[in-house]
């Protein structure tokens, strides 16, 4: 099956003192990396989450965003440090007597002095809230997942087209190749001919021929490219992720067509091996987005 790289999902879980709603992209990338952002006690779930898009998404780069509003989600408490606190009203005080200042320091400039007072925060840690954050995780994660399908079908219709107009050059230039010895042997027949005034050495012919045939001789790349081919329209209908082996076709197929180029001595069949290349190329691009 095609999927494609790229996609989007959302999904919301509500409850009666809290709501979690996540939101996901994914855009194209060699391996799998997922990114999350939300709130800082979200991060202790973070190998959970990623454990659970890998079973739905196994290539791209995913962002997950995940918001929580309500109430008693996070526990926060406040903390004092004493002993610094002691310190500066020391300090303060023996500032005040040595230079004789009449300011009297306040509680409310004590506690704003820096680190003196610090509020730590701490998760409600409860089983319901990491519960609703992996079910929508995975509500959103699904739909993702669709819009991968989707977009993944639009290439595979696309990518089809591709190989279906290489496939016809392909036959084209199978047939050509069958008729091009014998309009090379009339070519050399006419100019050695016309050289020698009438007079040719059909064995000296016979030998250039031969010779030109062996080197121009392309049905092994023909043969190769049809299989390729074939394999292509076979993978993607395989249902694991597909994008890395359609690009080792699409390397197989440039490497098939470069060699016909440079062997093949006819100006239809360069005519139809720059056909090809440009079909590739776009095969190649629309690979790139594939999972």
């Amino acid at each position: 099956m095609v999927y494609s790289m790229t996609g989007f999902g959302r999904a919301t879980v509500e409850l009666e003192q809290y709501s979690v709603t996540v939101e996901m992209k994914s855009v194209n990338h060699r391996f799998s990396d997922v990114s999350i952002k939300g709130p800082k006690y979200i991060y202790a779930l973070e190998k959970k989450i990623k454990k659970l898009i890998s079973t739905y998404v196994k290539r791209g780069r995913i962002e997950v965003f995940i918001t929580i509003e309500g109430d008693e989600l996070v526990e926060r408490s406040l903390q004092v440090d004493w002993h610094l606190l002691d310190q500066y009203y020391e300090t303060i005080k023996t500032a005040v007597d040595k230079y004789k200042l009449p300011e009297q320091i306040t509680i409310k400039q004590l506690f704003s002095l820096h680190d003196v007072v610090m509020i730590k925060e701490k998760d409600g840690g409860n089983e319901q809230i990491e519960h609703t954050v992996l079910e929508a995780i995975e509500d959103a994660v699904v739909q993702l997942k669709r819009t991968r399908y989707s977009e993944g079908q639009q290439l595979l219709i696309d990518i089809s087209t591709q190989l279906e107009n290489m496939q016809n050059s392909v036959n084209v230039v199978s047939k050509r190749s069958e008729i091009v010895y014998d309009l090379y042997r009339e070519k050399i027949t006419k100019r050695i001919s016309e050289f020698l005034s009438g007079t040719v050495d059909e064995q000296r012919l016979l030998t250039e021929v031969a010779i030109f045939a062996d080197k121009a001789d392309i049905n092994e790349e023909l043969t190769r490219i049809n299989s390729h081919i074939s394999h292509f329209f076979d993978t993607m209908q395989h249902k694991q992720e597909i994008g890395r082996k359609l690009d080792f076709f699409v390397q197989e197929l440039n490497r098939e067509i470069n060699t016909i180029g440079s062997k093949a001595n006819d100006v239809l069949i360069a005519q139809h091996v720059v056909e090809m290349k440009s079909f590739l190329e776009k095969i190649k691009e629309q690979v790139q987005n594939i999972e």
